[in-house]
């Protein structure tokens, strides 16, 4: 399977894909979980507000990234748990050499400022 390039134009959605596939690597979440996992590994760098993290999390599911299954009954609000598909970890895998190439190739150019 071949992933689509990360573009510089897509850095965002590229980004928080990352994250998301990078929380669910170690294992299930609902998406509350997620995003605060996201926001206290980063310190409060990388926030999720529900706008954006759910439209994320279906189209990752549709694509066959991630799958969802809904848990909880009786008394307790049910929840959708989320895990990564074998499809999903290895994009998850691409997308970590990605961006390491990515910052390779810019703190290249950008860090000949700090010499």
């Amino acid at each position: 399977m071949r992933f689509p390039e990360l573009e510089p134009q897509n850095l965002a959605k590229h980004c928080n894909e990352a994250l998301i596939l990078a929380i669910l690597a170690g294992g299930r979440k609902h998406g509350y979980q997620l995003a605060l996992e996201i926001e206290e590994r980063s310190e409060g760098f990388f926030r999720f507000n529900h706008g954006t993290l759910y439209p994320i999390l279906h189209k990752l599911e549709k694509e066959g990234m991630i799958r969802g299954s809904w848990k909880g009954d009786g008394r307790k609000r049910k929840r959708k748990l989320y895990s990564l598909t074998d499809k999903g970890r290895r994009y998850a895998t691409w997308q970590a050499a990605s961006w390491r190439g990515f910052f390779d190739h810019f703190f290249g150019i950008v860090g000949e400022i700090e010499r």
